[in-house]
């Protein structure tokens, strides 16, 4: 590893994995975004059925969350971030998301369109999609029918699966086998430290872990590996899931996954044993320590974010 300037990879989706690269820029300047694919909402959602894309939003904000702090970088972030109001054909479109898929136009190449505009804006790292082709996801979910509230439905896509009301019991990704993107994999199996998480644990932290190249490479990679847990449990995908569980939900969709550290705020460790016996299951040593907002205790204060990752790598 080079001295305070670790090859990170941090994997994930929208604004948790955003968090998680605003954090990184403190640390390292040689980050490697690895973001879902999978969207099908919003602008994302229209302008891959539209123009049959990869779904640009996630990778969108994950470029933002890498624009310096310079006036250069703070301008082109909002550029980036800047959706257009009304109901017109460009209503609700982000320019960034417009931004890429022109230059996917232009250029034929999903990753050299996303490098054209890191070096637009400056980025401090490299944002790679997670598979090469858009993916869907679909859910085992239980408690839709209230006639029968131990049924199991299935519920597809990302939009439909993060909302439900029902309990998420597994998801899928179709198609199951994509193609990795090769320099997404080469950043893998290159990287120090690979970071997973925080984020929506059934759409934007776990389908990571289910794009077979993908989970090889993460499997066998040399990088030590970190999981961020959120610092909010209780969400519409993960309600009356407790931190453990969301270890074991991630375990067993991902058996052959290995962790070397889990880093949860001291706010969801309600019962520190049990997390430390699921932190352990998965090879982990369990590290508690302060990273939520005081003003705002549902995201990650950047800043303390930081501070815990600067900590776990050295």
């Amino acid at each position: 590893m080079t001295p305070n300037r670790p090859a990170v990879v941090a994997l994930g989706g929208g604004h948790g994995l955003a968090a998680s690269l605003t954090a990184l820029r403190h640390v390292s300047d040689r980050i490697t975004a690895v973001v879902t694919v999978a969207d099908d909402g919003g602008s994302s959602g229209r302008l891959r059925r539209e123009y049959d894309v990869l779904p640009p939003g996630d990778l969108r904000m994950a470029l933002a969350a890498l624009c310096d702090d310079s006036q250069w970088g703070l301008l082109w972030s909002d550029a980036l971030q800047h959706r257009f109001a009304g109901n017109g054909p460009l209503g609700g479109h982000a320019m960034g998301n417009l931004l890429i898929v022109a230059l996917w136009e232009l250029l034929g190449d999903p990753v050299q369109g996303l490098d054209v505009v890191r070096r637009l804006l400056g980025a401090r790292g490299r944002v790679l999609p997670m598979a090469a082709v858009p993916l869907h996801i679909s859910a085992s979910v239980r408690g839709l029918d209230p006639l029968d509230p131990a049924a199991v439905s299935e519920v597809r896509g990302q939009a439909q699966v993060a909302t439900t009301a029902g309990e998420v019991l597994e998801v899928r990704l179709d198609p199951a086998d994509p193609p990795a993107c090769p320099e997404t994999i080469a950043a893998v199996r290159g990287a120090d430290w690979v970071v997973l998480g925080p984020g929506s644990w059934f759409t934007s932290v776990l389908p990571h872990l289910l794009v077979p190249e993908l989970a090889a490479a993460l499997a066998q990679t040399s990088a030590k590996r970190l999981l961020t847990l959120n610092v909010q449990m209780q969400t519409t995908e993960t309600m009356g899931f407790t931190a453990a569980r969301h270890l074991d939900v991630l375990a067993a969709h991902a058996p052959q996954l290995r962790l070397d550290a889990v880093l949860a705020d001291p706010g969801v460790v309600d019962d520190r044993h049990l997390l430390e016996a699921a932190a352990d299951r998965l090879g982990a040593e369990l590290v508690v320590a302060s990273v939520v907002a005081t003003d705002r205790p549902k995201v990650h204060d950047v800043l303390r974010l930081a501070a815990a990752y600067r900590d776990i790598f050295s």
